[in-house]
């Protein structure tokens, strides 16, 4: 039987239930809940300053109408960086690694974006596809091209979760199999190689929460473009 390293990509399933639904679900009941205690524990102080902080970093910039927006956001974010983190546990299954989920999370919210910035300011929100200024050859042109670049954010959105989280899970697979492979014929060789697993997951317990950040905030600057 030859080992396909991509077999960690596909959806499990157990008696036909996929467990995707199960592994999007499991996040939010490791949260802890909200008491009505004058006195929080430590856990959920750590959580409640990390949402405040967040929010004030995200909500910063935007105009009063995006701070609405402020609750879902945030969940997302929270949602996303479980996900990615909880992924990385052995004999677990990232659901952001699968490009319909992340397509599925970005394309609503950009579209949002674009139909809150139409029906609240059409004027602003279609001059984002001509620059000021234009010579008048170039403005047919220039529209084509923009409306490219806007109908392919909700894309560049799901692929550069979907690429960056799968590109370190082969890595790590890739160099967890050489070290197994090489430790009865080279312990020393095999050892340097478990030290650098080790400091590739530290790697990538950062890149699951970076690349959670920039989905948000990618959303949060379109959503600055329209409010």
């Amino acid at each position: 039987m030859s080992l396909n390293f991509f077999d960690q990509f596909m959806s499990p399933t157990l008696l036909g239930v996929p467990l995707i639904a199960v592994a999007m679900m499991f996040p939010w009941t490791l949260l802890p809940t909200p008491t009505n205690r004058w006195l929080n524990n430590r856990t959920l102080t750590l959580q409640n300053w990390f949402i405040g902080r967040f929010t004030n970093q995200l909500l910063q910039p935007l105009n009063t109408g995006g701070h609405k927006w402020a609750m879902i956001l945030t969940m997302l974010m929270i949602f996303l960086m479980s996900l990615n983190l909880l992924g990385l546990l052995p004999y677990t299954f990232t659901p952001t690694t699968q490009l319909s989920l992340n397509m599925g999370l970005a394309i609503p919210f950009w579209l949002a974006t674009v139909l809150l910035g139409l029906r609240n300011q059409p004027t602003a929100a279609l001059g984002h596809l001509l620059p000021e200024g234009t010579p008048t050859l170039l403005i047919p042109i220039l529209i084509i091209i923009e409306t490219i670049s806007l109908l392919i954010r909700p894309l560049a959105l799901g692929v550069r979760l979907t690429a960056n989280l799968t590109a370190g899970h082969l890595l790590m697979q890739l160099i967890a199999t050489a070290a197994f492979v090489l430790l009865p014929m080279m312990p020393t060789v095999a050892l340097l190689t478990t030290l650098v697993l080790f400091l590739l997951t530290l790697l990538e317990i950062a890149v699951a929460m970076i690349q959670a950040y920039v989905f948000v905030l990618l959303l949060s600057l379109y959503l600055q473009e329209n409010v």
